[in-house]
């Protein structure tokens, strides 16, 4: 069922049992599979794929009361590639490239950059920044008000809490600056700010801010050395800080980091 508001491009497919309400823009070339239920004032740019029994434009509380959607616009960037059932509400901006795994779900007043990657089973609780180029694997909670900058790695089960004397109305979100790296199994507590660089060590539970470079581990999670310490457990080399040593999938993948960021500064980007 296709509302008569609703604007397609070309070569955009819809499959059976697909839901669209008002005001959706579809662009070109974007696929969407069975049983997706895609509600009112949602904007799905060209080339994505959404995949079957999503729900895009999910409703906010403001509607269960009269049962009246209002105005909340969901954008899907281009080439995103959202699997099967995931929730995605209103109010919410996914930058181009985005990824998702299977039953993920992204609440309210979420701004995504470009190039993220959500696993599966992962659970974003809206009212949340989040860079680019950002790896959140399976299994993470999000929770409302972090700020999570460009080139974070999460890593499975990782939980970012926000409420510092639950159960309150109090919201204090972490934030995790540019490069950190955020190992399985860690909690990371209300308002703790991880600096640039910083690693956070698996199973952690950190209380306090993490400082530039530094490692921590432990519960409560103590500093034991910086990153440019740790060397590749079957090489001997030293791998952090990361950029220096990975590229696969970033903007420097075929020139290396050094030549790209040089490259920035030519152009005089930032």
């Amino acid at each position: 069922m296709i509302n008569p508001t609703a604007k397609t491009g070309h070569n955009v497919t819809i499959k059976q049992g697909v839901v669209i309400g008002e005001n959706v823009i579809i662009e070109d070339d974007v696929y969407i599979d069975y049983g997706c239920i895609i509600r009112d004032n949602v904007h799905i740019k060209k080339g994505s794929f959404i995949g079957a029994r999503s729900i895009l434009g999910e409703y906010l509380m403001d509607f269960y009361k009269y049962k009246i959607n209002r105005v909340h616009p969901l954008i899907i960037g281009e080439n995103s590639l959202i699997r099967t059932e995931n929730v995605i509400y209103g109010d919410s901006v996914i930058g181009e490239n985005f990824q998702s795994g299977h039953k993920v779900t992204i609440r309210e007043n979420t701004k995504i950059g470009d190039n993220v990657r959500v696993g599966t089973l992962s659970d974003i609780q809206g009212y949340c920044e989040i860079g680019n180029y950002v790896g959140i694997h399976s299994n993470v909670h999000i929770g409302q008000k972090s700020k999570i900058n460009d080139y974070v790695w999460i890593f499975p089960y990782v939980v970012l809490t926000n409420d510092p004397t639950p159960p309150s109305e109090v919201m204090l979100g972490v934030t995790i600056d540019s490069f950190a790296v955020i190992a399985t199994g860690s909690i990371i507590l209300p308002g703790v700010h991880i600096c640039e660089d910083g690693f956070v060590g698996a199973g952690a539970v950190v209380n306090r801010d993490v400082p530039k470079e530094a490692v921590v581990v432990g519960n409560p999670a103590k500093e034991i050395c910086s990153v440019s310490k740790i060397k590749n457990k079957l090489t001997g080399e030293l791998v952090y800080p990361w950029r220096y040593t990975f590229k696969r999938g970033m903007p420097w993948e075929k020139s290396g980091y050094e030549s790209w960021y040089s490259s920035l500064d030519i152009r005089g980007d930032e």
